[in-house]
């Protein structure tokens, strides 16, 4: 890891060693924050398809910030009830 770092990416000698320690002591995080992304860009592109011009970028992005650390799937009920929200006004 630490020559696929020094290789690919522009961050100096104590970043590289601080990121592969957070690697491994914390496995899991970067898969998560990968299905965080995934799963928000796909709220983001429903409710831009449900909503055509009434979707507002920032207004999503407040509701999807607002609610805080949520669970995957209570992120997804919280932004459905949104969207449908948003189709009422």
């Amino acid at each position: 890891m630490v020559e696929f770092f020094r290789q690919s990416h522009a961050v100096d000698e104590p970043t590289i060693q601080a990121e592969t320690d957070r690697y491994i002591a914390m496995p899991g995080q970067a898969l998560a924050y990968k299905l965080g992304q995934l799963e928000i860009r796909e709220l983001r592109e429903r409710a831009r398809s449900e909503l055509g011009t009434r979707f507002d970028i920032r207004a999503f992005h407040d509701e999807i910030l607002n609610a805080g650390v949520l669970p995957l799937d209570l992120l997804e009920s919280r932004t459905n009830r949104w969207i449908e929200t948003q189709r009422q006004h």
